[in-house]
């Protein structure tokens, strides 16, 4: 089958609970969206909200309170959030590229596996059963014989030595204490936690998840939004080939793609969108296909949405496609329109209305050109 470019948007918006808005649960958002990107609790609570037909501020909060949201690092190795009952595969397909045991990762940040391979068993202890500050985890760690010298990578804004150990089933975000951010035990923390599962049984979890929000999509693309393209070829197509029953190759205006088979005939009988929606910063419906896609975000406009620092702009999506970037600014929506679009102002002001129930807010709308 041949679908269009205008049909696979107008099905992603419909799959990702955008047009139409749902009357889906946060952790019923969060799973079909394939997690939700956490770096900034804001988007991430927005991201939520702008899916749902009745917003509830501070939802993605409540939900993390209640243990039925995780946060912790999965995706590309920034902070997301997952349902409780699939953040495991999530974290299994990061473990498996086992990137914390090559000599480069090594030398760049100062641990060597069998350190890691310690530090892993002095978190399980040190955590079980507690939540404990970052100040409090390290002090905790480097009382420890053989950790005396590891304060700067554990103290580390990035985190890089303590994804590992999220990935393989240690640690995760517990609840925060103001500005604080706080660390537990996966096995104390998250209801019936089975731990994380074989990559093979992990990815007939995750794929799904992926093809039904961001679908269709190759291989490749799939491996870009997980890891940054670092899968072993030969196991991107092994986990593929075990979900062959699952899935179809359908032509995306004649590129070959691959989606869940149960969804085609639904894709084939999708028309396009004239839609319009204010969508977060580092929203999914942006980072799952990735702003080099330039079906959603034109090649000359992808800039405004991928700044500086791995930042991803707010942005206006009319159709399908990124048409301008937003900021909210003290009660102002400030709307910044690309010239080449023809954006429906009634459609802006009914997400500026949307976006106050979101926040809670009395919203102004301001529209000009980029």
């Amino acid at each position: 089958m041949n679908v269009t470019d205008d049909q696979v948007l107008a099905w992603r918006l419909r799959q990702q609970g955008l047009a139409p808005r749902t009357t889906a649960t946060v952790e019923q958002i969060v799973e079909r969206l394939a997690g939700v990107q956490a770096q900034v609790a804001s988007s991430a609570e927005l991201a939520v909200g702008t899916r749902q037909r009745k917003p509830q501020p501070g939802a993605v909060t409540k939900a993390l309170e209640a243990r039925t949201l995780v946060k912790t690092w999965t995706v590309r190795g920034t902070l997301h959030l997952h349902g409780a009952s699939q953040v495991g595969a999530y974290l299994s397909l990061m473990a498996a590229a086992r990137t914390w045991e090559k000599p480069a990762w090594s030398r760049t940040f100062g641990v060597t596996p069998p350190q890691m391979d310690a530090l892993g068993e002095a978190v399980d202890e040190v955590l079980d059963g507690r939540v404990l500050t970052r100040q409090e985890l390290t002090a905790a760690l480097i009382e420890r014989e053989g950790f005396a010298d590891l304060a700067p990578q554990l103290t580390s804004g990035w985190s890089a030595v303590l994804k590992p150990l999220a990935w393989t089933g240690r640690i995760c975000q517990g609840p925060a204490q103001g500005a604080r951010v706080t660390f537990t035990s996966p096995r104390s923390w998250i209801p019936d936690w089975s731990g994380v599962p074989e990559p093979m049984e992990a990815a007939r979890t995750v794929i799904p998840a992926y093809l039904q929000a961001h679908g269709p999509a190759t291989p490749a693309t799939f491996d870009a939004w997980l890891t940054r393209g670092v899968t072993r070829k030969a196991t991107l197509r092994a986990w593929f080939a075990s979900l062959d029953d699952q899935l179809a190759t359908v032509e995306v205006d004649g590129a070959e793609c691959t989606m869940a088979a149960a969804d085609v005939g639904a894709l084939g009988r999708t028309r396009s969108s004239g839609e319009v929606r204010l969508l977060a910063g580092f929203d999914q419906y942006v980072l799952g296909p990735g702003t080099g896609d330039v079906r959603i975000v034109a090649a000359d406009r992808r800039k405004a949405v991928s700044r500086t620092g791995g930042w991803i702009s707010p942005v206006v999506v009319h159709g399908g496609r990124v048409v301008g970037v937003w900021e909210l600014r003290d009660a102002q929506v400030d709307v910044r329109v690309f010239p080449e679009a023809d954006v429906p102002m009634d459609g802006l002001e009914a997400e500026v209305e949307h976006l106050a129930a979101c926040t809670g807010q009395c919203l102004s709308l301001a529209v000009r050109a980029l």
